[in-house]
């Protein structure tokens, strides 16, 4: 199965934000052919106030309802249709009374919702540049794993900040996760130093692909400017970083080869020899 992450760099308009990931989703299927597809964290609204926030988030759609869907969804379920792959949708901002969720969307090639995911660690920290994130201000924690399974292959979701809690990953690999998506909008102060290192890992701890999708660059928030990181990827079980997006716009592909999965598991089998769950 192929996997293509996607390297967004958003605003807070989301109509110019889903014209930059249609964009990008075109050119990533026509040049490497993807099984599924990933945009990052929070793409369709990054920055702005609060009330822009909650301006541009939508109220999904029940599974299986004919209830009708924001901009975000149905470009994302029209994605899926038309090229008839998976996709992942990264993360949206979903209403949820005085908060909203930040939800992965996720649909198989006919366009059917297949998981939905809300994201569970909320980024409240101040950081190393001295600028507070308090997520949990806008955004409720969810409080569900999830999995589902895309070409035969089990997939497990998680989102940004999710990557520092290893408890997490390992109750997907004990799911039976194969391969985990971490879309996220990573702070350049932390990215620079942690991003790949966590990511790798959690790759090397799980024995897990990971395919990272990142917002990169500027945004507006806060009265000031903040910057993301990039850098998308995917990792092996071995925790190898085996595709990489620069700075930038842009997208990388990877093969999730499941012999190699095998391989790796059953040279070291840590699942099996843990004491501790």
């Amino acid at each position: 199965m192929r996997v293509s992450v996607v390297q967004m760099s958003p605003g807070h308009d989301k109509a110019a934000n889903i014209a930059q990931a249609e964009k990008l989703c075109e050119a990533a299927v026509a040049e490497d052919r993807p099984d599924i597809i990933a945009l990052p964290e929070i793409w369709t609204c990054l920055g702005g106030n609060r009330q822009a926030k909650f301006d541009q988030a939508e109220k999904l759609p029940s599974p299986g309802s004919n209830e009708p869907a924001g901009p975000a969804y149905s470009f994302l379920q029209g994605l899926a249709r038309k090229h008839h792959i998976h996709v992942h949708g990264g993360s949206i901002g979903e209403h949820a009374g005085d908060r909203l969720c930040n939800t992965t969307v996720v649909f198989n090639p006919q366009g059917t919702e297949i998981a939905r995911y809300r994201k569970i660690h909320l980024f409240d920290i101040v950081a190393p540049d001295g600028k507070a994130y308090r997520e949990s201000a806008t955004y409720a924690p969810g409080n569900e794993l999830v999995t589902y399974e895309a070409n035969g292959v089990k997939v497990g979701c998680a989102i940004c900040y999710d990557v520092r809690f290893p408890e997490l990953f390992l109750k997907l690999r004990q799911q039976g996760a194969e391969l985990i998506f971490l879309p996220a909008a990573f702070t350049l102060q932390t990215g620079k130093d942690h991003w790949e290192t966590l990511i790798r890992a959690r790759a090397i701890e799980t024995q897990c692909w990971f395919a990272a999708p990142a917002c990169f660059g500027p945004h507006e928030e806060g009265g000031g400017t903040r910057f993301t990181y990039g850098h998308s990827l995917v990792a092996n079980p071995w925790g190898h970083t085996v595709a990489k997006v620069s700075d930038g716009l842009g997208f990388a592909t990877a093969r999730i080869d499941q012999a190699l999965t095998a391989k790796v598991r059953a040279d070291m089998p840590v699942l099996e020899h843990r004491v501790l769950a």
